[in-house]
């Protein structure tokens, strides 16, 4: 039987694999004691290797930071590295179903975490069991690594990397097909404002998500509503404005998107205050805000509208707060691969302060660069032209993903070109083929790695 037949034959036992995990509601939580990002992360962990467990596979659980189960003999190791904790996900924010009941719906599967990264580390496992069903030698250990923090910090694969085992040649089921070999730079920074009249504002729900809902509560005619309302029209923006006695509330409704692409989303915070300062509201946090951000996703108002022969800056709000008087919120920008966080940090030193706020650095995570010559990036390659016919070339990303945190390994799939899943945003769905053939395309690229 063909590997294309053996993937097909799984299909059932794949959705049914998935649907037991997307129901584990895995966002972080609390740490708790023996579980350090929360009973949801934990939870899942346990299930998923209860799966490999139940597949032959020697397991292991490294004190539910991250876990793994692992088939085959031999010195070198192939990682295959998923992630099963998720982005926030509420029916509120413009779900049509529960996102933690995966629904099938026309061959197509929605629920937090069906393309990324349950959908990716699912896949990974039915690859193994047709891997093992072929019952060819196996002269490398291959092991599939499943984190718990991938999407609020990777603190799962730090602990990995220092307690357990680098692998020879590795891939994360969390970017594109047909391969990653370039991952931006990370810029991680906050705000807080210096001097501020609004009352309160509130928006977004997590740094790496554009921000797709905000409210504002400022005092009555400190600006023209017509105006207001004029430039919300002409700009498509969903708002609502409620008078109270003596203040007046502003909700702007946008569209979430992945931070790595700002563009694909409406910035509910970066409209709400662009649309004050232009209808007359005079505040000194809100004049630094739009000068320093705005409506502007490349950095422009920081200095840092920069670019190299293989992609451009990006910049995202992805959340704002107001608590005792002082308004805060993320600044997560992606830079190109031939540029260092020194660079960066130097480019926007001058813009960091300004009357009405403040701008801290708080991490900065230099790109991922892999040749497109390097027998893993080639080998991942071919192994997705040789099942789809599609001669893409490999891709550099603004995405993060844990390829930066371990050695020889870069993002192979889960998303195929041209197709926006939703990741990070309400609905996110993937087609069963299109697991289906990620199967097929794991397995022959775990294939081509054995050969290395």
């Amino acid at each position: 039987m063909d590997v294309k037949s053996m993937s097909e034959g799984y299909r059932q036992e794949l959705v049914k694999r998935l649907g037991e995990l997307v129901s584990i509601n895995s966002e972080q939580g609390e740490a708790e004691e023996n579980a350090p990002f929360g009973q949801g992360p934990k939870k899942a962990l346990a299930a998923a290797l209860q799966m490999l467990e139940e597949d032959g596979l020697k397991t292991v659980n490294l004190d539910n930071y991250i876990g793994y189960g692992e088939m085959g003999e031999g010195d070198q190791m192939i990682a295959i590295v998923g992630h099963l904790d998720v982005v926030p996900a509420r029916k509120e924010d413009g779900w049509n179903t529960d996102p933690y009941q995966m629904v099938e719906k026309d061959g197509i599967l929605y629920g937090r975490g069906v393309s990324d990264d349950k959908g990716g580390v699912v896949a990974s496992m039915i690859a193994l069991k047709v891997i093992k069903d072929m019952g060819i030698p196996l002269n490398k250990r291959i092991r599939l690594i499943m984190g718990c923090n991938e999407e609020t910090g990777s603190k799962c694969l730090k602990y990995y990397v220092e307690h357990d085992e680098q692998p020879e040649y590795g891939f994360t089921p969390d970017g594109d097909f047909p391969c990653i070999n370039g991952e931006k730079g990370i810029f991680d920074a906050h705000y807080v404002s210096k001097k501020t009249g609004i009352r309160d504002i509130q928006g977004g729900t997590a740094g790496n998500i554009v921000c797709s809902e905000c409210y504002i509560i400022v005092d009555k005619c400190s600006f023209s509503k017509k105006k207001l309302e004029d430039y919300f029209n002409n700009n498509n923006i969903e708002y609502e404005i409620v008078d109270g006695d003596d203040t007046v509330k502003i909700t702007v409704h946008g569209v979430a998107a992945h931070a790595s692409m700002p563009t694909l989303g409406v910035n509910a915070i970066s409209y709400l205050l662009t649309g004050l300062k232009e209808s007359g509201y005079q505040d000194p946090f809100v004049d630094f805000y739009c000068s320093r951000i705005g409506l502007h996703t490349d950095g422009e108002g920081l200095g840092l509208n920069l670019k190299d022969e293989y992609s451009d800056l990006t910049l995202n709000c992805g959340y704002i707060h107001m608590k005792d008087g002082v308004i805060s919120g993320n600044i997560d920008v992606r830079f190109p691969v031939t540029m260092t966080g020194k660079q960066i940090i130097k480019a926007c030193s001058e813009y960091l302060v300004g009357e009405g706020g403040e701008i801290i650095v708080d991490s900065t995570h230099d790109p991922l660069y892999y040749s497109t010559d390097t027998p893993l990036v080639e080998s991942l390659t071919e192994a997705y032209r040789e099942v789809t016919g599609d001669d893409a070339e490999p891709l550099v990303i603004g995405g993060g993903t844990y390829a930066k945190g371990i050695n020889n390994t870069v993002a192979f799939g889960c998303a195929f070109p041209g197709k926006d899943y939703k990741i990070h945003n309400a609905n996110e769905w993937c087609p069963v083929d299109d697991l289906v053939k990620q199967v097929e395309i794991y397995v022959a690229g775990i294939l081509k790695l054995l050969k290395q």
